[in-house]
C-alpha cells in the first residue's frame, strides 16, 4: 500500500528557513515523479515544486523560485522540499505527491501525503 508522511513543518519567523521530508513507502521510489503542492486557508491548491524520477529535472513555481528547492534521496525514499527566506503568505499546508510516471510535466497525480502545516508569522 503506497503511503507517503511529511514532516518538518511548523512556526517560523519571515525570513527563517524549514526543510520538509516526505517519506515514502509501499512503491519503487525511484520509479515515479514527485511534486510539493500547497494550499493556504480557505484558497485553491497551489502547485509548488516538481521533480523527474532521478532527480535530475525540476521546475518551481515563480512564486518561489529562488528561496525553495526540491530534491530527493532515492536511497532512502525520501523527497524534500528546503525553503528559504519564508514569507508570510507561504503559510500554507504543503502535500508530498506522487506521479503516475517518471515526469512530472507527462504524468498525472496518483497519491498525496495527509499534508505538513507551514506558518510564516512573527
Amino acid at each position: 500500500q503506497e503511503k507517503l508522511v511529511e514532516s518538518g513543518g511548523g512556526l517560523v519567523q519571515p525570513g527563517g528557513s524549514l526543510r520538509l521530508s516526505c517519506t515514502a513507502s509501499g512503491f519503487t521510489f525511484r520509479a515515479y515523479a514527485m511534486s510539493w503542492v500547497r494550499q493556504a486557508q480557505g484558497k485553491g491548491l497551489e502547485w509548488v515544486s516538481g521533480i523527474n524520477n532521478s532527480g535530475e529535472s525540476t521546475t518551481s513555481a515563480d512564486s518561489v523560485k529562488g528561496r525553495f528547492t526540491i530534491s530527493r534521496d532515492n536511497t532512502k525514499n525520501t523527497l524534500f522540499l528546503e525553503m528559504n527566506s519564508l514569507k508570510p503568505e507561504d503559510t500554507a499546508v504543503y502535500y508530498c505527491v506522487k506521479y503516475s510516471g517518471t515526469y512530472y510535466k507527462t504524468s498525472l497525480t496518483d497519491y498525496w501525503g495527509q499534508g505538513a502545516q507551514v506558518t510564516v508569522s512573527s
